[in-house]
């Protein structure tokens, strides 16, 4: 798996593999990308852990709304995604807050 952080009001765009654009014609499906219950706060700004599989390469993210596009530039491309190592490292080094939803307890 591979990890990414994006901020609170950001979206994904594009998403390319090592065969270029991702085309869900030759994959048969969507890429596997799927927000964590785990954020970080920089600046006042929540910054939300994504977890994707080992086939996606770079991701595009994009302002949700215009007044955020406004505010910030158009676009972003994420070249270089984050192992599990480096995600605890980041999380090690900030302001972390977990957020839980839908947990069951399960006992033996």
């Amino acid at each position: 798996m591979k990890y990414f952080f994006l901020s609170e009001g950001w979206n994904i765009g594009r998403v390319w593999s090592s065969d270029g654009l991702w085309q869900i014609t030759a994959w048969r499906r969507q890429p596997d990308i799927q927000r964590m219950n785990i954020c970080i706060v920089e600046n006042n700004e929540l910054l939300w852990l994504y977890r994707t599989e080992e086939a996606v390469l770079t991701i595009e993210v994009k302002p949700s709304t215009s007044e955020i596009a406004t505010q910030t530039i158009g676009q972003v491309v994420l070249k270089r995604l984050m192992s599990a190592e480096q995600v605890i490292e980041r999380l090690n080094t900030a302001e972390a807050k977990c957020q839980l939803q839908n947990i069951q307890l399960v006992t033996q």
